[in-house]
């Protein structure tokens, strides 16, 4: 039996999630995360500048798409990624065996007080894996002191919501066509890193300086088709669980957004993210 991983309390609800549910919707759906952001993984990879010898860190590597790119240009380094979701990384194991990536390693643990080892990696990086933190002082402290002195941390996450067509179309959408609020600025969500008001003095305050956030707007793909797109979105959103008041008529309002985004290369929605990078002091 697995060992259950050192979880901080202030992310315990994380934990259950990612180590259930939403660690197995995106297990089952590793493919589909990976097309999505292919817009913006070459980016990510370009400006994380792996080097044949790097130490990589790779936070809430999922099934790992990040962690074998990295260890594929550290080839005489490592890769280690980390998450909540043992589903996750048994995939990220897997696919790293079939790729003979025999120095990228994978660990379910908590990152924000996980002891990594002082002044480990040249570099840590992530994709959608740092927002989810409990409390993200002590979070991105502890990744701090896992860098080397003028190390590099590279991550890409979400810009406001309401900067993302598809998110905020398929919320409002399952509200009924109400306006839905965005998430608590406080919150682990997906986007309590998209305020450069909060993040700049977050990293600077955890050991960081130099730090950037470039914007990056490319469409993201949701699927092939319509019946595909509906599928992944409608299970990822949870419209099947509507009442019964809303429900018919939100799946059929979300069947035709989805018919009015569908192109030649399939189903895109416009998306807005940052480009966070940052340097160990």
């Amino acid at each position: 039996m697995a060992e259950t991983p050192n979880v901080d309390a202030s992310n315990s609800d994380q934990y259950a999630m990612w180590d259930g549910g939403s660690g197995s919707f995106w297990t089952a759906r590793a493919d589909r995360f990976n097309e999505g952001m292919a817009g913006y993984h070459g980016t990510l990879v370009k400006a994380a500048g792996f080097q044949p010898d790097s130490q990589v860190l790779d936070i809430g590597c999922g099934s790992g798409q990040l962690t074998r790119d990295a260890a594929r240009a550290a080839y005489e380094g490592s890769a280690l990624g980390v998450d909540l979701s043992k589903a996750q990384l048994d995939l990220a194991r897997t696919l790293a065996e079939r790729d003979q990536l025999a120095n990228a390693t994978f660990l379910q643990v908590d990152a924000q007080v996980h002891d990594f080892g002082e002044a480990r990696f040249d570099i840590a990086v992530s994709r959608h894996g740092t927002m989810f933190f409990g409390d993200r002082p002590a979070a991105f402290a502890n990744i701090a002191r896992a860098i080397k002195p003028g190390g590099r941390l590279v991550q890409l996450t979400w810009q406001p919501v309401d900067r993302n067509e598809g998110l905020t179309t398929f919320r409002t959408i399952a509200a009924g066509g109400k306006e839905v609020p965005p998430p608590p600025a406080d919150a682990p969500t997906p986007f309590s890193l998209s305020d450069p008001d909060r993040v700049h003095p977050l990293l600077s305050e955890a050991g960081f300086t130099d730090i950037e956030m470039t914007g990056l707007t490319v469409p993201m793909y949701y699927g092939s088709d319509v019946d595909d797109a509906y599928e992944f979105i409608a299970d990822g959103f949870s419209y099947e669980k509507l009442d019964d008041a809303v429900r018919e008529r939100a799946i059929d309002d979300l069947k035709a957004d989805i018919a009015a985004h569908l192109t030649d290369q399939g189903v895109f929605y416009n998306a807005a993210h940052w480009l966070i990078e940052a340097r160990r002091v």
